[in-house]
């Protein structure tokens, strides 16, 4: 490794739960692809991220530019893309959490509570095309199949970057590139099912919009706008929209509600949605309005710690129950087995969920064997 982000930084928060692109390549050290670069990670100590980046001998930096251009870490006039801009840009590093996680505590007790022992969530930015479809594809699914439909799509759709210790890396696919004829029948031959429709019929109608220029612009409309726009999309309901919205396009308010979401909702906020039956549309938005007016402008980074600090406590409960001899708790089980498309895919999402408190990225060498 020759370079490092310090801060407080959970590596294996993001990775180990990450099993669409990254992979533990070894116990602590972590590869996936960013960019349209390889990189590797490691965590030396609670506050040091290093990283290591392989870059393929036919970058284009050219793309590479144009796809940071949206960030404000990159000056409009700027010719060259750094490590560290990407860096800055995927972590978000200009958001102070620090003053964020004051501001929430003294909103909400309970936030106040958790948020000590579990300080440092960061959202992170993620490109809206590889977000987008990656998210479609976790629709009604489970993890490992989720794994390997965005492993196919790269492999078969997205550009061969560069083998990395006898490994193949592939960037993900453009949007160009599964709107072509044939994508959704060769993509039911890989097992994708109606999913493939889905990807093809979304991969079309951005395609007639602008193309991935069209997604990126929603960064640019109110959150309001981006959400309606992004609804147009065949396999893209009220949830996948807000996790879009919130994860790629720059709405720091929006709230993706799930049925945990929901329960978290009901059991610390709301009381009075323990009596509903299903999740409708006006809860739906009861919900995230709740949220909004509690936590303020970056109210959909406050629900991800919330999220995942109770995500976290349920799977502590589940392996206490695996070694007890006791009967499982089946209301636990159901909690966590109810829960739909963010809860399942929960594993993927902490690549937006990373901890990297008051970060300062820094160019020095270090030795890592």
């Amino acid at each position: 490794m020759d370079k490092t982000v310090t801060g407080h930084t959970e590596v294996k928060d993001m990775t180990k739960q990450d099993k669409d692109r990254w992979k533990e390549i070894k116990p602590g050290v972590f590869r996936s692809v960013l960019a349209g670069r390889v990189w590797t990670l490691t965590q030396a100590d609670e506050g040091t991220l290093l990283y290591q980046v392989h870059k393929p001998q036919t970058l284009d930096k050219k793309v590479l530019l144009k796809k940071c251009k949206s960030s404000k870490h990159v000056a409009k006039n700027q010719e060259e893309v750094s490590d560290e801009d990407i860096l800055r840009d995927y972590f978000q590093l200009n958001t102070s959490l620090e003053e964020l996680y004051v501001t929430w505590s003294k909103s909400d007790k309970h936030f106040s509570q958790i948020s000590s022992g579990f300080a440092g969530v960061r959202t992170l930015r993620i490109d809206p095309t590889e977000n987008l479809f990656s998210f479609i594809c976790s629709s009604n699914n489970n993890i490992s199949r989720i794994t390997g439909m965005v492993n196919a799509l790269c492999t078969h759709y997205g550009d061969r970057l560069m083998e990395v210790d006898g490994e193949v890396w592939y960037s993900f696919p453009t949007v160009a590139s599964l709107s072509k004829r044939k994508v959704e029948a060769h993509l039911r031959e890989l097992g994708f099912g109606y999913r493939a429709g889905y990807i093809s019929s979304s991969a079309d109608f951005i395609m007639q919009n602008g193309g991935s220029d069209w997604l990126e612009s929603l960064r640019n409309v109110t959150y309001t706008e981006a959400k309606a726009e992004l609804l147009k999309l065949k396999g893209v309901g009220p949830k996948v929209a807000d996790c879009v919205c919130l994860f790629s396009l720059d709405k720091t308010g929006a709230i993706p509600v799930d049925t945990h979401v929901w329960q978290i909702s009901a059991r610390d906020y709301m009381p009075k949605l323990k009596t509903a039956k299903s999740l409708t549309a006006t809860i739906y938005k009861e919900i995230g309005d709740t949220y909004r007016q509690m936590f303020g402008e970056y109210a959909g980074w406050a629900h991800s710690v919330l999220f995942s600090a109770d995500l976290r406590k349920f799977q502590e409960l589940q392996g206490q129950k695996k070694h007890s001899l006791e009967k499982p708790d089946q209301a636990i089980k159901k909690e966590i087995d109810e829960s739909t498309e963010t809860h399942k895919h929960s594993k993927k999402l902490m690549r937006k969920l990373v901890t990297v408190e008051k970060a300062v990225v820094k160019k020095i060498k270090t030795e890592i064997d």
